[in-house]
């Protein structure tokens, strides 16, 4: 068996490339050409096309690779998904028979450039968490006090919300400002109109794989790995006014309904191991059925770039997936600790992942810490909240080795409000 560090693919890949033969990120994705959608896996600057070599897969799996959405292949068990990955990085090695095979080579790679991507899977529920302790701590300074940052329940259980799936899409497509009700001066009547404090949320999400579950079934910390298929970037889109005004009593709504983008490439757990980290350190100690000995953080360097309309793009924030609180492992246990069941392709969310530093907060509301500071952009430009015609782009690397494992991009730009007709 060949080292890791030692492989070598035919394609070729430019040292600082996302998407080595030690990543393989799935994506779905259709060509002016072709516009069946198909399951590729990310490689240098090109995408193969699973369903062109389907042929060099033990038969159980053809199926599922040529699926047009990911939720067949995250079906399957995880010695599948190993069996699977290996037999895509044999057939990406120098001399390997589909290295060997011209004319077969030309028919299954893609430049990812000429391709169309789409949400990976066929999205049934989606939960965002909020497991950054920098995050929590943060928001609740700004609206509470640092005595009272976070909550009485924050320590003892990953908290979350379900989202709205139908709006979750994919890199790329613009998002429109809100309309909501907002309540503009404490104490004043709520007025109603276009969303003036639009946010992003640096995320990361995982893809629930597996058997799916019964009504009644739960998973605990430790058999939870088994159900998570990889991670993708995401961006949790908020409208601060309309939130601050609609989620008392029971939390976030219309402020996070209008759309959450998803990177299109999903990174398989195995390409994470090699950056597993310990997880943060947790006390108090949970209940056993959060516990896991097993590490399933990650050393996960992430940035966010803005890109005004027209003007040049600026780092406004690194941080690190490491700095999350709670783990995809205990997200997924609570989840189901009342027999609420999974199935393939749900989407869990982490939440934003804020660091310890300025730098490193993942939303505007603390980099302009409530609006009360302004970010510095190129250009002499500044920004409290995100204007009409920004583009955020948020990226995600591990680097260890010589070995990079890239998460692609996750995009979206700012379109003005649609005008409300009474």
């Amino acid at each position: 068996m060949r080292r890791r560090a030692t492989m070598k693919s035919f394609v070729s890949i430019k040292p600082n490339s996302d998407f080595s033969i030690h990543n393989l990120p799935y994506c779905v994705f259709s060509t002016s050409q072709n516009v069946t959608k198909r399951i590729g896996v990310g490689i240098g600057e090109k995408i193969l096309d699973l369903s062109t070599v389907t042929d060099f897969f033990p038969p159980e799996f053809v199926d599922a690779l040529n699926d047009e959405m990911l939720n067949s292949l995250m079906s399957l068990t995880p010695v599948a998904w190993k069996t699977i990955r290996t037999t895509i990085q044999n057939l990406l090695l120098e001399n390997s028979e589909l290295d060997r095979n011209a004319s077969l080579k030309e028919k299954a790679f893609v430049d990812q450039k000429t391709a169309t991507f789409h949400v990976p899977a066929n999205i049934g529920d989606y939960t965002d968490f909020y497991s950054s302790i920098h995050h929590a701590t943060n928001v609740g300074i700004m609206f509470r006090d640092k005595a009272n940052a976070l909550m009485p329940n924050w320590k003892h259980l990953p908290v979350g919300y379900h989202g709205r799936a139908s709006s979750v899409i994919v890199s790329g497509t613009p998002i429109h400002r809100p309309y909501g009700q907002t309540l503009p001066v404490d104490g004043a009547e709520p007025a109603f109109g276009p969303c003036r404090l639009l946010d992003f949320e640096l995320e990361m999400a995982v893809f629930v794989g597996g058997a799916p579950t019964k009504l009644g079934e739960r998973i605990n910390a430790e058999q939870a790995a088994d159900h998570i298929f990889g991670f993708t970037l995401m961006n949790d889109w908020s409208a601060r006014d309309i939130q601050k005004w609609e989620y008392i009593p029971l939390g976030p709504f219309t402020a996070k309904n209008f759309g959450t983008t998803l990177s299109p490439w999903v990174v398989p757990v195995a390409a994470l191991e090699p950056f597993a980290v310990e997880n943060y350190p947790q006390d108090p100690t949970p209940f056993p059925y959060l516990r896991h000995k097993k590490p399933f953080n990650f050393d996960i360097e992430l940035e966010v770039s803005l890109k005004p309309k027209n003007g040049v793009e600026s780092l406004i924030c690194k941080s690190n997936y490491r700095h999350l609180y709670w783990t995809a492992l205990q997200q997924l246990a609570h989840h189901t600790v009342t027999g609420c069941n999974i199935k393939p392709g749900d989407v869990f969310a982490s939440g934003t992942i804020s660091g310890e530093t300025p730098d490193s907060y993942g939303s505007m509301l603390e980099l302009s810490w409530k609006g009360t500071k302004t970010i510095q952009l190129k250009n002499n430009e500044t920004r409290k909240f995100l204007a009409d015609g920004d583009e955020v782009i948020i990226r995600g690397y591990c680097q260890k080795d010589n070995i990079r494992i890239g998460f692609g991009e996750c995009t979206g730009v700012v379109l003005p409000a649609i005008p409300f007709e009474e």
